[in-house]
């Protein structure tokens, strides 16, 4: 077995597709009709088998779940960096909000920032 998808719940797909590919970088993988919703996921420019489904988060228990996390400050997800401080600056001039600026915890360097869509994300760095 492997992990080749993961998702996390958004309020608004298109908007979501903009920030994850406009302003985070990756690259729209899926897009196409499933009702009223789309099944729509994005993947890493860099490669790699896992995609990423930006889930509509219509279901009222996906939208406690999400609305819980974001109150709690918990990261629905985390992404790993090769230079956490150059994508923390780049993010940062593309106007995206940190809760959490660039701190070590452990074997990680990491920093949480809000994806416009409902979450808090985690970005971290394995430290050398």
């Amino acid at each position: 077995m492997r992990i080749n998808l993961t998702s996390i719940f958004v309020d608004d797909q298109d908007k979501a597709l903009a920030f994850y590919t406009q302003i985070l970088g990756f690259v729209k993988n899926q897009d196409f009709p499933v009702g009223k919703y789309k099944w729509l996921s994005v993947k890493s420019p860099e490669g790699g088998d896992t995609e990423l489904s930006l889930e509509p988060n219509a279901n009222p228990a996906a939208l406690a779940y999400q609305q819980a996390l974001m109150s709690q400050g918990v990261p629905a997800i985390a992404f790993e960096s090769d230079n956490l401080e150059a994508d923390v600056k780049r993010l940062r001039e593309h106007g995206v909000r940190f809760t959490q600026d660039p701190a070590d915890h452990g074997p990680v360097r990491l920093a949480v920032f809000a994806d416009t869509c409902g979450n808090l994300i985690q970005v971290y760095q394995h430290r050398a």
